[in-house]
């Protein structure tokens, strides 16, 4: 029987060999490290764009001159919302944009001129390009709103079918996504909305 030897090493081959063997267990764990912080950052910035930054495309002309068709832009979700604010909001399954005229308990008016009353007195409203009655109105006015709802309409009030509409109505406040508060895509059109 033949009996087999093992090379002897020297200590310094052995430290060498050793300290290969630690690197490469770094390293591992390095790399182990990095992509777990890597998942746990995205999965964080998911849960922020998702719960408190909405991301929303536009479809649609409702909102025009002060939003387009096919821009990007960025929502915050807040509590409460002010006359003026335009907002993301929950129809039929479906996000469309528009912006609050006036809030729970208001009484609504509108003239037949485009210009509404909200309280008796009428709106200021410089972000339209033109005021319009709009074709789709049917809400028979003066109209007051109920609790915890929003009259909203779109700026373009020829085109947008809004609050001035039974079908759409008062929003809910719970149906609102959050304020539209910036452009973000196409970089020309770059920039917060008032």
């Amino acid at each position: 029987m033949k009996q087999t030897t093992q090379p002897a090493y020297s200590t310094m081959e052995y430290e060498a060999a050793l300290r290969r063997e630690t690197r490469r267990q770094q390293y591992r764990r390095s790399v182990y490290v990095t992509l777990v912080i890597m998942i746990v950052a995205a999965a964080i910035c998911v849960l922020i764009a998702s719960l408190l930054l909405p991301v929303l495309r536009i479809h649609g002309s409702s909102m025009r001159p002060t939003v387009e068709e096919r821009d990007i832009v960025v929502s915050l979700k807040k509590r409460t919302y002010q006359p003026g604010d335009i907002v993301a909001l929950y129809y039929e399954n479906r996000v469309l944009v528009k912006r609050i005229i006036a809030g729970e308990f208001d009484t609504v008016d509108l003239m037949q001129d485009g210009t509404f009353l909200v309280n008796g007195e009428p709106l200021a409203e410089p972000y339209l390009a033109e005021r319009n009655y709009g074709e789709a109105t049917d809400l028979q006015f003066p109209y007051q709103v109920p609790e915890d709802c929003y009259f909203v309409a779109g700026d373009n009030r020829r085109e947008s079918v809004d609050s001035r509409n039974t079908a759409v109505g008062c929003i809910p406040t719970d149906d609102i996504v959050g304020t539209i508060r910036m452009i973000v895509w196409p970089l020309n059109r770059f920039g917060s909305l008032k």
